[in-house]
């Protein structure tokens, strides 16, 4: 288990019992320390120093989410990795279920859990894709089987990787915002024999102010156009994977559409440069004979993909008017 730590003092203690209080032992727990300014290295260290499964590596200089991962993944020995974020949480019993789990299904290259918000206030909420883990299907099965696997969160810590898969595909973590795309979906793609745990694994903190990167104004949102790259640039090594070019690009949109509507992620002076990207960035990618989704999402996506700013904008206010109209 590989652990990023940058600045998080007041919730890496609970994350760190979260995973050595575990009914399931047999693990190595690799902690980054990512040049953290404030107590985490010390708290590391005598984490360590109490159990001989830590193991802690400091990095001399900040390198970000991404490279961190590779430095622990680098010092990984077990057949199997799971990256956790270190203000969130593993769920009591998870590392025995997926133990058991990976054992059934025969050493898949990839077993997906399900994951719950944790909130400020107490409340814990699963995630709203939970139905995907209980629809009838084959036990051990690759994406053509169950492209619904696309409608989870793409995120790195909803998933265990067989460490030789990870390998034999190069997948590694690139720098910059938004680092999980192109490890993700690669690893989706790419996976021959794939499983689902129907449990809750992780709790996702949901911080009440600050300490969500995705939610801060900056330019670093820009980043989302060369994560993308590079997943293109794995499928033009695969031609074998080449027809899920079209379900990649239509994905892309929908994540831009977010990316530049959330509030407070692309600051309001760069909206029109964020467009003229997009729209350069989408001619690139576009693949042959693409034909976009039925209904608003799909304008919403040929809009920006054409990087349409006023046109994209009128789409939005025009929802919104007729939001109110309902009310």
């Amino acid at each position: 288990m590989v652990v990023p730590v940058h600045a998080v003092e007041e919730y890496l203690p609970e994350c760190l019992e979260s995973v050595l209080s575990q009914s399931f032992g047999d693990f190595e727990l690799i902690a980054v320390d990512d040049r953290s300014p404030d107590g985490c290295g010390a708290l590391l260290d005598a984490a360590a120093a109490r159990d001989p499964r830590v193991a802690v590596r400091h990095l001399p200089e900040n390198v970000g989410l991404g490279p961190a991962r590779n430095a622990g993944a680098a010092l990984a020995t077990g057949d199997y990795l799971l990256f956790l974020d270190s203000d969130d949480t593993l769920t009591p019993g998870l590392l025995a279920a997926v133990d058991a789990r990976l054992r059934a299904t025969d050493d898949p290259d990839l077993l997906v859990f399900d994951y719950a918000r944790s909130y400020w206030d107490g409340r814990v909420a699963r995630s709203a894709s939970a139905p995907v883990f209980t629809r009838p299907g084959p036990e051990v099965f690759a994406l053509d089987d169950r492209r619904d696997l696309l409608d989870l969160l793409q995120v790195a810590w909803n998933k265990v990787y067989r460490r030789e898969f990870t390998e034999r595909v190069g997948l590694s973590f690139p720098p910059g915002y938004y680092e999980d795309t192109p490890y993700t979906y690669p690893a989706l793609l790419a996976a021959e024999r794939i499983t689902l745990l129907d449990a809750v694994g992780v709790h996702y903190r949901q911080r009440r102010e600050g300490g969500n990167i995705l939610a801060t104004a900056s330019r670093k949102h820009f980043d989302v156009f060369a994560q993308y790259d590079r997943v293109f640039a794995f499928l033009d090594t695969r031609l074998d994977l080449d027809r899920w070019r079209p379900v990649i690009y239509r994905m892309m949109l929908g994540h831009l559409a977010t990316v530049v509507s959330k509030p407070g992620r692309v600051p309001a002076a760069d909206r029109r440069e964020f467009f003229r990207r997009a729209g350069e960035h989408c001619a690139r990618h576009r693949p042959d004979g693409y034909r976009p989704a039925p209904g608003r999402e799909g304008l919403r996506g040929e809009l920006l993909g054409r990087g349409s700013y006023l046109g994209f904008q009128s789409l939005r206010a025009l929802a919104r008017a007729r939001r109110a109209v309902r009310r």
